[in-house]
């Protein structure tokens, strides 16, 4: 594997039962950068981010993350390899407290004081989870649990961010908050997969765009080229040609 790459997939395929979710898929994520995967509902996108966290098993084709092969491995062992996924509808601990559910984060972990720190890192990233801490999750709102969900993964200091919709139903201004804490994870070193129903933004955060159509991967390349090309914004983005 070249150095550059820090998830390669290549001819990917994963179903339900008989259904084939995505076929064929190939795509790479450099060290370092944000990559996303664009597309309509049902097209298979959060089945390429189950695919690559283990969630769901290939029936064909090999994944590999930071030189290792990961097809098929544990999810808790691709955890523990670098490598942290924030599922779309957040998934976090309704009953336990903002903290506790950080702490679950950090399971794979045996470092108190790094783990100390972190809570830390997240705070500063989140502040309102700081003031939420000792809160029952399940009374934070929607755009307070993705924040959580988010600092949660953190926690176990992934090398790659798989995220899977984060603006999903919140407030243009949470999700303007949201993304620019995903831009600041990312100047920090970690890399960025992120599945995002709005294409504009996603092009805007994104070095690098994949458009997915019924499980295939149709067109690839530059997110400001993808945005730049009017037949693609039309076809693929939903985006008409004078969208800003």
């Amino acid at each position: 594997m070249s150095d550059d790459f820090m998830l390669l997939l290549l001819n990917v395929e994963s179903a339900y039962g008989p259904i084939r979710a995505i076929r064929g898929v190939s795509l790479k994520v450099r060290q370092g950068v944000i990559a996303t995967v664009l597309g309509s509902n049902g097209a298979g996108k959060t089945t390429i981010l189950k695919t690559i966290s283990g969630i769901i098993y290939p029936r064909k084709g090999s994944i590999e993350f930071r030189g290792r092969d990961i097809t098929a491995r544990d999810p808790a062992e691709i955890v523990q390899l670098g490598l942290s996924h924030v599922s779309e509808g957040r998934e976090v601990f309704a009953l336990l407290s903002v903290r506790d559910n950080l702490l679950m984060g950090a399971y794979t972990r045996r470092d108190r004081d790094g783990v100390a720190r972190d809570i830390e890192t997240v705070f500063g990233y989140f502040p309102i989870l700081r003031e939420r801490a000792k809160q029952e999750t399940g009374q934070l709102s929607g755009g307070q649990q993705q924040m959580l969900a988010i600092a949660r993964a953190l926690m176990a200091r992934p090398r790659l961010l798989l995220l899977d919709e984060p603006s999903l139903g919140l407030a243009p201004l949470v999700v303007r908050e949201i993304f620019r804490v995903i831009r600041e994870i990312n100047a920090a070193g970690v890399g960025i997969l992120l599945v995002e129903q709005d294409a504009r933004l996603a092009l805007k955060v994104a070095a690098r765009g994949y458009v997915l159509e019924t499980g295939r991967i149709v067109v690839h390349g530059p997110s400001a080229t993808l945005a730049g090309d009017p037949r693609i914004r039309q076809a693929y983005l939903g985006l008409g040609e004078t969208s800003a």
